[in-house]
């Protein structure tokens, strides 16, 4: 139903903000990140968006990336995985990271996420392995890169893309040899050698 909004933030909490558009301000719960990438009250702010309707109240939740907006519908398709769980993953994760720990199999990753068990993690892994898309995997879509740091797992993704292999065969191939060491340069030659 309403695909962004492009107004003024008028308000910014530590789950929300207020968009101040033509007069009418919508509340917009947004992750950590998001909030990160939103400038200072009264300067302009685009978020795409997604209006999520429930029995006791209709709720509007706000993006920064279509990235991010993808991918948090696809963590709302997961059974046991409700808005606000969505939302708190993105918060913990970055979409690169998330895209890299569900493409490799690394549920693990997912449990450091507070709130997310093993059992979740697994499913997240089991459901989503097959769906995250190559501007997830390298981070294409973000205007500005995440706070948070993406480890040497992350780097030899990015280093293999940049190479020309796809964001996917590149997190296959990571995930394969991360194991063996915890060295940028060592796991993209040891991932090289996997790739033939």
């Amino acid at each position: 139903m309403f695909a962004h909004f492009d107004g003024i933030v008028a308000e910014k909490a530590s789950d929300s903000i207020v968009l101040d558009v033509g007069g009418v301000g919508y509340l917009l719960y947004v992750s950590g990140a998001t909030l990160q990438m939103c400038p200072a009250v009264g300067q302009r702010f685009k978020v795409y968006s997604i209006l999520n309707v429930r029995e006791d109240a209709m709720e509007l939740y706000g993006f920064y990336s279509r990235e991010e907006k993808a991918m948090y519908e696809r963590l709302r398709g997961v059974n046991g995985v409700g808005s606000r769980t969505a939302l708190q993953i993105l918060s913990a994760m970055s979409v690169r990271d998330l895209s890299i720990a569900l493409v490799s199999g690394d549920a693990a990753a997912l449990t450091r996420v507070p709130g997310i068990g093993k059992k979740i993690a697994q499913r997240l892994v089991l459901e989503l392995k097959d769906k995250v898309d190559d501007a997830q995997l390298t981070g294409s879509g973000a205007s500005v890169a995440p706070k948070q740091a993406d480890g040497p797992e992350g780097e030899a993704v990015a280093a293999l893309v940049a190479l020309g292999y796809s964001a996917s065969e590149a997190a296959k191939a990571v995930s394969r040899v991360a194991g063996s060491t915890d060295k940028t340069d060592e796991m993209i030659f040891l991932a090289l050698k996997s790739l033939g």
